[in-house]
């Protein structure tokens, strides 16, 4: 390599404050930087790929050339450090903060509920604030656009859309209502005899919508930092130098001058060109690639260019692509329409093309020349025909960009020195049509499964075919071209005829092997000819349209399979019953108040486990886990991994002074290993990275043992983690004797991942003396973290202080795991005598951790043939994974669950765990419940389709109606199910829209659309008293403030909210004097897991009861001074020596079962709702579009509205991810491939409902649980299955269209691939078929 020059001052701004860097590294991210050493963590690590959002801070950098200021949001995860030379960043701190002044932005999101764990809510923050510094008044389109690239588990995005619409002209549907319930006056505090706290009481109206927008305060601008002057400066005077910044192993080169790059380009021929780092990026962090030299090429100029010329547009290749849109919806109104047919393509695919943040980053030219085949605008510049400008030191020349180029063919690439300059985009021409295509696995930031961009070219005034190009992306490794096809299709008329032709040649040449990489290969194949069709459809329509008299229009069954679905903006209604107006304003119990965190989440300032300040001699650790599923560990060698640069030492199960873990799961892998990602020994070093990067050095020899993966693998071994459970009612074998009819079948239920946005992290702080130890972790059960930690290092409890502040988002994947995690993290804290920080990448995160286990269902059904079901008898089948973990309450909870909502006279159920060498499935939202209940509607809906009966009328037959008794014998009163059955047929106008929607799928063949109407029958809780204990202490100091502990964990679920308020109304005090502490193992031991939906309940009952001992003890002293201030009641009672502190504890429901009798009292009680869902489908591609979703639940008394009605939404959105979009793929090793958000799809913004509205059931009651309110926290999941029983509706409405009446199964994700073969016609007969068994499949399912 040839000497370098020194290295540069790194020059930059952030939030306002200079920022100088002697010796910038090129190899630091931005986001390391601003959180490790500027201390700014309100900016998250939520994947490290930029696929979540929650990185996102805004840039402004200044063209000294045009002089204009440009402000765009970015992940700064991807963000190079050495990029931001001259730079302005912003970040959720130095938009508003608590201390100074909050931004509009900050206060509405937090005040309209749309932040939950919060965890998110910085990074929507920040996509926000960009888009509002570019337009103060944005379209409802741009706002749902500004958040693509941003992704939230928790609260289902639409308390966030309405904190947001009201920034739009378009207006906030709320705004002047008057349904708000903050329109409302607050009544007047009633004197009351009693001195404790009476049961809340609900008011006779009912409430629409949870914020207020018009009542907030406007943007104001002079609040935003100006752009530094300083750096305009810096960029005028630097306008010609180039930079160069030296890291250990890495230099940066930031030229400023074409000529200059082209020398550097031809020294160092191998060093790629870094814009937006969207694709080096990841090959440096997924793929671990190292380059020696890195060329910034942003500041030359000539890389920047747009003109137009005689045959098009020229775009510079380091032209971002939200500038390409810009540019191109700037042109397109200014040109003949038929100039622009190739732009408007274009602008299609970005729209859909990853998030706001990517589009802002990634350039034009590092699009072009990385050639990823999923990429969506390379097909579409090949079909195209544009003309890369390429230089070298040799001179200028042109390289068409076609199918060989994008192949990489030698003769058609770029050579080593060169670099493309700029982009011809040709006009499209006279007689020319094009068109792409694209569907990926979620409609907006997903990397497509297959695209297309098509073009042809007709001889002047005729439909004969002068020229075609059909390009595919998604095939496989690059983008295809069907030459073959088009060259025989030159010639031919555009008709039908050639149509079939066509679609036969396709799949002639365009070959998908059986075992492709990606799997879904004959949906694939069907894509390449139905985006054929729909190409031959658009170019008719097209030449109908040029040339009226000449060509027919569509026939009328065509018309449907044109268009897309469009982007509209959701809109929600949220409706609940109102307090008493005689409740004293101050009571907050029953209102919606706001997240008690909900300001902090929105600025940045409340703290996670990896905000924690760093410490002194901190160490770090990251994992080395097992490559193997199933295999002896033969030797560890360690030694090249000590020898590395920063590393301490290694730590392992040799290193552990107590136990290894517990009698099902251990710390550290010994002998064995028994699924891929388990944890075998821990590197400690002076930094994460160095950390991470000795762990490549560790080496470890197997010898493989042999493999359970699937369930069917699992029965065929007789391999179980537990004993068969067993309910059963009535006489099930006698009863099949007597029905009309008996149907036999299996479903199989995926699995799913939590994916919070925090991955698991832990904080370990060893003290001087007594073996004692601080433990900072994100989890939602700190005492099993005490007790583990404590048995792990050979010590007593007492010595382990647990501590968790809030967690960034858990669902059930934080109870069992981060007690082994933190007992790793103690071994290392243990040896070193250091501090040690263990976080999980994301992609560590999915690996080494289950989720929701997947369910196989054997059913055998008998009923009558008006539809009543007489006898049920199922088998299940779970994937526990390689140890029990949570599979014992799994697998009970399924079985309890397994009528849902139906009054089966004679039925029975028995349920399995099954072992295989897969990652420990665990607990998750609502446990076993949404796959069970999943199940049940699957077998009713058969039972419909087989008597050709309506679904609802067969479900509401069948439904619980009469107080009865469950299958296990627990009595159940169901008549708030009825009402919620009826209230939601009626809100939703079930009846009238399902007319409209068989009409609408009569006239249209390729879109349908479904509805569907589901019961809920849920039980919070769990199957034993001990698990609903809860203890709170109160303190209340001589001030008058007040300080309450209680052993739930704060998860975004608003559990600190509900006691605070709580605590409000029991001591009847303002909520400005309260504060609720830390979960910690210090003043509540032994607390139990935050889970099952009654985390609130058992705490405020626990809570309750302290208040109320407290305010017993005051009594005497109010009743001297019953006029006086609180303040005044407390210094007297310290001064008289009454005790201002106090404990409460909740013994918890009393609950039971009896697995041998197959009888108990399981539950608390039943909760009870009803979900009616409408969607469309494209018949082509497998798409679907969420229309509408009416949600009716029974949550009785809501302590606050807000908060449940979030968990529903929240809780919905997961469910419908769980049910349509979410698939977790192993290889047939045992390899996941599903790692992060760029392989694993959860819902986005554009998956919520059109229309979505929830209806909270007024006055009803549940007398065992406080103020009579119902546990939210899980029901919700189990909703999002109307979604999944609509698109079945739609799909079997082609079906019938398309003469196939029989009965069909769909299996869950109702993925998109699922739903297109379904939607069985000539296109899905066409293609070839594979024979199970004579390839090796690319991926395996789990059940």
């Amino acid at each position: 390599m040839a000497s370098l020059p020194q290295s540069d001052e790194l020059i930059f701004f952030v939030n306002g404050k200079k920022v100088i860097e002697r010796w910038a590294d090129p190899e630091e991210w931005l986001l390391n930087y601003l959180r490790k050493g500027l201390r700014l963590t309100g900016t998250k690590y939520g994947c490290g790929i930029g696929g979540c959002g929650a990185c996102t801070v805004m840039v402004s950098t200044y063209d000294p050339d045009s002089k204009k200021i440009r402000h765009f949001p970015a992940n700064s995860c991807l963000l190079p450090l050495c990029s931001l030379y001259g730079a302005a960043v912003t970040t959720v701190e130095g938009v508003g903060n608590t201390k100074t002044k909050l931004h509009p932005i900050q206060k509405r999101l937090a005040k309209c509920h749309g932040s939950q764990c919060g965890f998110c809510t910085p990074g929507m923050v920040m996509s926000m604030y960009s888009l509002l510094r570019n337009h103060p008044e944005p379209t409802m389109e741009q706002i749902l656009a500004a958040l693509d690239g941003n992704l939230c588990r928790c609260t289902g995005y639409r308390p966030i859309i309405d904190s947001f619409r009201a920034f739009s002209p378009e207006c906030c549907p709320l705004a002047g209502s008057g349904k708000c319930c903050l329109d409302q006056e607050g009544g007047k505090e009633k004197e009351r005899e009693e001195d404790l706290a009476p049961e809340p009481k609900r008011g006779d109206r009912m409430c629409s919508g949870l914020c207020q927008p018009e009542e907030f305060q406007p943007r104001d601008p002079t609040q935003d930092y100006i752009f530094p002057p300083e750096l305009m400066r810096v960029a005028e005077e630097n306008k010609g130098r180039t930079l160069v910044f030296n890291g250990e192993r890495t230099t940066w080169i930031s030229p400023a001058a074409l000529q200059e790059l082209l020398g550097l380009k031809a020294n160092y021929p191998n060093a790629p060109l870094v814009v937006g780092n969207t694709s080096v990026g990841l090959e440096v962090k997924k793929l671990g690639v190292h380059y020696p030299v890195l060329l910034h090429p942003a500041r030359v100029p000539d890389l920047h260019v747009i003109y137009r010329t005689d045959s098009g547009i020229v775009v510079g290749a380091a032209t971002r692509l939200a500038q390409l849109r810009e540019i191109l919806l700037d042109v397109v109104p200014e040109l003949p329409a038929e100039k622009t047919k190739i732009y408007c393509t274009l602008l299609k695919q970005l729209r859909t093309l990853a998030g706001e943040q990517i589009r802002n980053l990634a350039s034009l030219g590092g699009h072009i020349v990385s050639r990823g085949s999923p990429w969506d605008l390379n097909p579409v510049l090949a079909a195209g025909k544009a003309i890369l400008n390429v230089a070298s030191r040799g001179g200028m020349r042109q390289i068409p960009l076609n199918d060989e180029f994008l192949a990489r063919l030698p003769e058609a690439d770029l050579l080593p020195n060169e670099v493309i300059v700029s982009v011809l985009i040709p006009f499209s021409k006279e007689d020319e049509f094009v068109s792409a295509f694209r569907q990926a696995e979620r409609r907006k930031n997903a990397l497509s499964v297959i695209n297309s961009a098509m073009r042809v070219r007709f001889q002047p005034g005729t439909d004969v075919i002068k020229d075609l190009a059909i390009l595919y992306g998604g095939i496989g490794y690059t983008t295809v071209s069907a030459r073959v096809t088009s060259q025989k299709l030159r010639g031919r008329n555009w008709n039908e005829q050639m149509l079939d032709e066509a679609c036969r040649l396709v799949l002639e040449e365009i070959q998908i092997p059986p075992s492709a990489v990606g799997g879904k290969v004959e949906y694939r194949r069907t894509l390449l000819v139905g985006f054929f069709f729909r190409f031959y459809l658009e170019v008719l329509q097209g030449l109908k349209d040029t040339y009226p008299p000449k060509y027919p229009g569509l026939p009328k069954e065509y018309m449907s399979a044109l268009g897309e679905f469009p982007d509209n903006p959701p809109q929600g209604v949220q409706e609940y019953q109102d307090v008493d107006p005689q409740q004293p304003p101050q009571d907050p119990v029953g209102r919606p108040i706001m997240h008690e965190s909900g300001i902090k989440h929105a600025t940045g300032e409340a703290v996670y486990c990896g905000d924690i300040s760093p410490l002194d001699g901190q160490l770090f650790m990251a994992v080395v886990t097992s490559t193997r599923a199933h295999a002896k560990i033969l030797s560890i060698d360690i030694s090249e991994a000590l020898e590395a640069p920063g590393v301490v030492t290694v730590v392992s199960a040799a290193d552990i002074p107590g136990k290894n873990g517990d009698e099902h799961e251990k710390v550290f892998a010994e002998d064995e290993v028994i699924y891929i990602g388990h944890i075998i020994c821990g590197v400690l070093a002076e930094t994460y990275e160095l950390a991470k990067e000795a762990t490549k050095k560790v080496k470890i020899e197997y010898q493989d043992l042999e493999l359970i993966l699937t369930i069917k693998d699992a029965i065929q071994h007789n391999s179980y983690l537990l004993e068969e459970k067993k309910i059963e009612k009535g006489k099930v074998e006698k009863a099949f004797q007597t029905v009309d009819r008996i149907i036999e079948g299996e479903n199989h239920i995926g699995g799913q991942k939590h994916f919070y946005m925090e991955t698991n992290s832990i904080v370990v702080i060893p003290r001087k003396e007594d073996h004692e130890m601080d433990i900072h972790v994100s989890t939602q059960d700190a005492a099993r973290v005490q007790q583990l930690v404590a048995t792990t290092l050979g010590v007593q409890s007492n010595r382990i202080r647990c501590h968790t502040k809030r967690a960034g988002g858990a669902f059930g994947g934080k109870v069992t795991k981060p007690p082994f995690f933190a007992a790793a993290a103690a071994v290392a804290a243990h040896k070193t005598g250091c501090p040690v920080r263990f976080m999980l990448e994301r992609d560590d995160n999915m690996i080494i951790i289950g989720g929701r286990h997947p369910l196989l269902v054997k059913y055998k059904v008998g009923y009558m043939n008006d539809g009543e079901i007489k006898a049920v008898d199922l088998q299940y089948y779970i994937n526990g994974g390689c140890t029990k973990d949570c599979s014992d309450w799994v697998i009970e909870f399924a079985v309890l669950h397994s009528c849902n909502a139906y009054d089966i006279p004679n039925f029975r159920c028995r349920g399995r765990a099954c072992k295989t060498n897969l990652p420990s499935n665990t607990a998750f939202r609502g446990f076993g419940y949404p796959q069970s209940a999943l199940s049940a509607e699957m077998w009713v809906s058969a039972v419909a389709d087989e008597l050709g009966l309506p679904h609802d009328k067969v479900r509401e037959m069948n439904m619980y109606k009469t107080v009865t008794f469950t299958p296990y014998k627990q009595e159940i009163d169901p008549r708030n199910l009825v009402v919620c059955w009826k209230e939601c047929l009626e809100r939703s106008d079930y009846y009238n829209r399902r007319k409209a929607i068989e009409e609408y799928n009569k006239q249209n063949y390729w879109k349908k659309k479904g509805i569907a109407i589901i019961p809920m029958v849920y039980s919070v809780g769990l199957n034993a008293t001990v698990y609903h204990q809860a203890a709170a202490l109160v303190n209340i100091y001589v001030d008058g403030s007040v300080l309450v502990h209680c052993g739930g964990a704060e998860l975004g679920q608003g559990l600190y909210t509900k006691m605070l308020q709580v605590a409000s109304h029991e001591l009847k005090i303002p909520l400005s004097y309260i504060h609720l502490f830390e979960r910690s193992t210090v003043p509540i031991p032994n607390a139990l897991f935050t889970a099952g939906s009654i985390g609130s309940e058992v705490n405020g009952k626990a809570v309750q009861t302290a208040c109320r001992i407290l305010r017993t003890r005051l009594q005497p002293i109010i009743k001297k001074n019953p006029q006086g201030k609180w303040e005044d009641w407390i210094k007297k009672a310290f001064e008289e020596s009454i005790s201002l502190s106090a404990t409460g504890f909740f013994k918890g429901y009393v609950t039971n079962m009896d697995w041998e009798t197959g009888e108990g009292h399981a539950f608390p009680y039943h909760l009870f709702g009803v979900s009616c869902s409408e969607v469309e489908i494209d018949c082509l591609t497998g798409d679907h579009k969420n229309l509408q979703t009416d949600i009716v639940m029974d949550a009785c008394y809501s302590i606050n509205p807000a908060t449940d009605i979030g968990q529903i939404e929240g809780g919905f959105m997961q469910g419908l991810g769980f049910c349509t979009r979410e698939e977790i793929k192993f290889s047939p090793e045992g390899e996941q491939y599903t790692l992060g958000p760029d392989t694993y799809k959860i819902p986005a913004v554009c998956d919520v409902p059109e229309l979505f509205r929830i209806y909270l059931l007024p006055n009803t009651r549940n007398p065992i649980a406080i103020y009579s309110s119902k546990g939210m926290g899980e029901a919700g999941v189990f909703m999002g299955s109307s979604v999944f029983f609509a698109i079945k509706d739609a799909v079997a409405a082609a079906r019938k269209q398309r003469g196939l009446n029989d009965v069909f199964v769909l299996d869950s994700p109702l993925n998109v691939a699922r739903i297109r073969m379904a939607c069985a016609d000539h296109f899905t007969e066409m293609i070839p078929k594979d024979e199970p068994g004579t390839y090796k499949p690319w991926a395996i399912h789990e059940n």
